[in-house]
C-alpha cells in the first residue's frame, strides 16, 4: 500500500483464489477474481499466481479474452498490467508473447514421469484419481478416503525406483523432478527489484514460498507479509509460517480487493 509501484502480489490458485474441489479439472476461481487480478496488475509492480497448475491452465482460468499473462521479469518496464501465471510450482511459465514455456531441465523427466503414472494408475483403488500434469504426478484420494496408506506406500516405492520426488498436498500427492524449483525460487525471482512483497497460499507446497518471503526480509530488506488461507484440511504448519491468516478463498478475495482499494 505504501509503495505499490515496488510492490509484488503473488498468490496460490486451488484453495486461495479457487474453491478445492473433489474434481480437479471443475475447478474454478471465484466470481470477480479474474478482473480483481487485472486491476491489481496495473497498480502493483507484480502481480502473479503461483500454482501448482499447468500454465496452460492457469490461462484459461485467469487471463481470459482481452486479458494480458506473461512471465516477464519485475523489472521489464513492459510488464505493466500483465499477470504474470507461473505453473507446476516453477517448472511452467507463460512468456511475454502468451506462450507457455517449460523449464528447460525437465525435458529429460518427462518419459520418467509417464512410466511413474502408468505404474501408480496399474492397481489404483476405485476412487483414485492418477493426474498426470507434464512433468509431474499427482495423486489424489480425495474421492477414497480409505486410500491413504496404499498412496503413500505405492507414492514411496514409485519414487524409489523413478527418483522422482514426493511431495505431500491436500489430500494428494505428487511426485516431481528432483530439481532446485519450487514456489520459493519463483517468489524470489519475480520479486527482484521490488520493495515489497506479499504471497496468499493455503497448502504445504506453499511453504518454500512463505521461507522465500521470510529470507527476503532478512537479506535484502523487504517489507513481506506472508498470508496463509486456512479451511478445515489446512495443515497447521501453513498457519504457522505465515503472518496473517484467513478464512479460504473469500477471505484471500477480501485482502486483495482491499489492496487494489488502497492502491488507488
Amino acid at each position: 500500500m505504501a509503495d505499490p509501484a515496488h510492490t509484488a502480489l503473488l498468490c496460490d490458485f486451488d484453495g486461495t483464489l479457487a474453491p478445492i474441489v473433489e474434481d480437479p479439472a471443475s475447478a474454478r476461481p471465484l466470481d470477480g477474481v479474474p478482473g480483481l487480478l487485472a486491476d491489481l496488475a496495473r497498480r502493483f509492480a507484480v502481480v502473479g499466481v503461483v500454482s501448482g497448475r499447468p500454465a496452460a491452465f492457469l490461462v484459461d482460468r485467469l487471463a481470459g479474452p482481452g486479458r494480458q499473462a506473461a512471465a516477464v521479469p519485475a523489472t521489464d518496464p513492459a510488464a505493466s498490467g500483465q499477470l504474470h501465471l507461473v505453473g507446476l510450482y516453477g517448472m511452467e511459465s507463460v512468456d511475454a508473447d502468451g506462450l507457455v514455456r517449460p523449464d528447460d531441465r525437465v525435458a529429460p523427466w518427462l518419459d520418467v514421469v509417464g512410466s511413474a503414472a502408468d505404474r501408480l494408475r496399474d492397481d489404483a483403488p476405485a476412487g483414485v484419481l492418477v493426474e498426470v500434469k507434464g512433468p509431474a504426478v499427482a495423486v489424489h484420494w480425495r474421492g477414497a478416503p480409505d486410500a491413504a496408506d496404499w498412496v503413500a506406500a505405492r507414492v514411496a516405492e514409485v519414487s524409489g525406483r523413478t527418483g522422482l520426488a514426493a511431495h505431500p498436498g491436500r489430500l494428494s500427492v505428487e511426485l516431481r523432478p528432483p530439481l532446485d524449483i519450487d514456489k520459493g525460487t519463483v517468489v524470489e525471482q519475480l520479486t527482484a527489484g521490488c520493495s515489497a512483497a506479499c504471497f496468499l497460499g493455503d497448502d504445504l507446497g506453499d511453504l518454500p514460498a512463505f521461507a522465500a518471503l521470510g529470507r527476503l526480509a532478512a537479506v535484502d530488506g523487504l517489507a513481506t507479509v506472508g498470508v496463509a488461507v486456512q479451511d478445515a484440511e489446512t495443515d497447521p504448519e501453513v498457519a504457522a509460517a505465515a503472518d496473517l491468516v484467513v478464512e479460504g478463498p473469500v477471505g484471500a478475495m477480501a485482502v486483495l480487493a482491499w489492496l487494489e482499494a488502497a492502491a488507488g
